[in-house]
């Protein structure tokens, strides 16, 4: 086995076990469940850890590159109107191609599934070539995020209520897996032609403004089309007699979720193709390697997928009625900030966001901080989440708050953790918040007797707030204990090993001079 692929696979393992032996413990102790759900799970998990391993590798062999390449193509162009319609094009097509939008059209009934893919791709194009215009023209991240965000919730007051948990769940859910790795890369190649010092800052920021485009076309949807905007159909766990039904039970979703897969990255391709042939020019090298990273991400995209929508999707919803319907369900919370804390860390982008993050800014944000962050964001956003569901909490009740601090703090951080920090938004509610949290909220919601639509929907738009709180906490923190920020350039070190964070002697002098 080739050796890098070996370690993806182990670092995905580690990443995936310990949600799996919670998941476990619970079946063998205060909530039962029947072989059949447990063996697609167990099955699910094993495919996830596989197809992880693969997807990780092949975006740093592919997409990464084909966006730095891109964004730097870009860059040194001199005619912005032409920039500026690559960047709409380029959002458009990856938004298209993410296969986490079909699910969200599923959602939303009273609008046709291809007038919401348009709407959703246009939104997410027209704010990447706002983002590159920011990149350009050295725009303050926080105040776009203020006026932006502060449009959302006034049209959120006019927008019919069974629109909004979806509208807010939109903004995660097509920021995933295929789009987050490849305009991070693209943010990468982009913010070398802008005008801000803090091209560290730069790099980052493009993800949290693209996932306000699908928020914002959804709602005016809301406004368009009225009445009901989604519907619920529960999970029905098949059942089997022997092994060879529960192999056929993946075995006949595969080739779904492979033709998915192939359509989602079938663009980039066409769009790296039409780029090398006319732009880019790149060496046969370098072309195979590319090629070779398509594959293994198609390759582990496909059954990442697989896994966890034909093993985690049932598990999920068990769990949730289960839990819910116990006497004591107040234990719910709690169970669910310990899922929240380990299953962030089984996100494909996270990972590609946490490595980008740490070679981006030299060490001065680690991989390791990062994924405490995430965890913390996670695991907080889980327990309020299970809550609302219980006492039947408005979803604005909690995001108004949630995004009023995380604005707040956006001022009083350095740019740099507030570009990451909105950025960690999107890429923290992926594919698993989408086919195991929100399935888990839905039977939780089902057992109690809730509104499906507007009570167990906006698990993803909490997921993608409260990540924006914990990370910029953490450049509080980096704040206070170097008093520096304001020459903060991404250069120096923070090590989650000492007290919290903490510049070491060397790390300190490199940071002064």
């Amino acid at each position: 086995m080739n050796q890098k692929l070996k370690e993806k696979i182990i670092e995905s393992l580690s990443s995936v076990l310990p949600v799996t032996c919670i998941v476990l413990i619970l079946c063998i102790t205060i909530t039962p469940m029947p072989l059949d759900p447990l063996m697609l799970f167990l099955v699910g998990a094993t495919l996830l850890i596989v197809g992880m391993g693969f997807f990780t590798l092949g975006v740093d062999m592919s997409m990464m590159i084909i966006g730095e390449k891109v964004g730097n193509h870009l860059a040194k162009s001199k005619k912005l109107p032409i920039i500026i319609f690559a960047c709409f094009i380029i959002g458009f097509i990856i938004t298209i191609a993410e296969p986490d939008l079909q699910v969200l059209a599923g959602q939303t009934p009273a609008v046709p599934d291809m007038v919401l893919i348009l709407s959703v791709a246009a939104g997410v194009g027209i704010f990447l070539a706002l983002a590159f215009l920011r990149t350009l023209l050295g725009w303050n991240l926080s105040k776009l995020l203020l006026i932006f965000y502060g449009i959302l919730f006034v049209t959120a007051i006019f927008v019919p209520k069974d629109f909004l948990a979806v509208a807010f769940d939109s903004g995660g859910v097509t920021t995933g897996p295929i789009t987050v790795p490849f305009i991070m890369a693209l943010g990468v190649g982009l913010s070398t032609v802008g005008r801000s010092k803090n091209s560290g800052s730069d790099s980052f920021g493009l993800v949290a403004l693209c996932s306000v485009g699908p928020i914002l076309s959804v709602m005016i949807l809301g406004l368009l089309y009225g009445s009901s905007s989604s519907s619920y159909e529960p999970t029905v766990i098949p059942a089997f007699t022997n092994s060879q039904d529960l192999w056929l039970a993946f075995q006949h979703e595969f080739p779904v979720y492979a033709k998915e897969v192939f359509l989602a990255l079938f663009p980039i391709l066409l769009f790296f193709v039409v780029f090398q042939i006319f732009f880019l020019k790149l060496r046969q090298r370098q072309i195979i390697k590319i090629l070779m990273g398509i594959l293994y991400s198609y390759i582990g995209l496909t059954l990442f997928l697989t896994g966890v929508n034909v093993g985690f999707m049932p598990a999920g919803n068990y769990l949730g009625k289960q839990l819910a319907s116990l006497s004591y369900n107040w234990i719910m919370i709690p169970i669910a900030m310990l899922i929240g804390y380990y299953i962030v860390k089984a996100e494909p982008a996270v990972l590609v966001l946490n490595k980008q993050v740490e070679d981006i800014t030299g060490g001065a944000i680690s991989e390791k901080t990062m994924m405490t962050g995430l965890s913390v964001g996670m695991s907080v956003s889980l327990g309020l989440s299970v809550m609302r569901i219980l006492t039947g909490l408005p979803l604005l009740a909690l995001l108004v708050p949630g995004y009023a601090l995380a604005l707040g703090l956006s001022f009083v951080v350095p740019p740099i953790f507030t570009s990451i920090a909105f950025d960690s938004g999107g890429v923290a509610s992926g594919p698993m918040t989408a086919t195991f949290l929100l399935p888990f909220a839905m039977g939780a919601c089902e057992a109690v007797g809730g509104n499906i639509v507007t009570d167990a929907f906006g698990i993803v738009a909490m997921v993608a707030m409260t990540p924006l709180i914990t990370i910029q906490l953490i450049g509080v923190i980096y704040h206070f204990k170097t008093k520096k920020s304001s020459s903060f350039a991404g250069v120096a070190s923070i090590d989650m090993e000492l007290e919290f964070i903490e510049l070491g002697k060397d790390e300190a002098d490199d940071f002064q001079s």
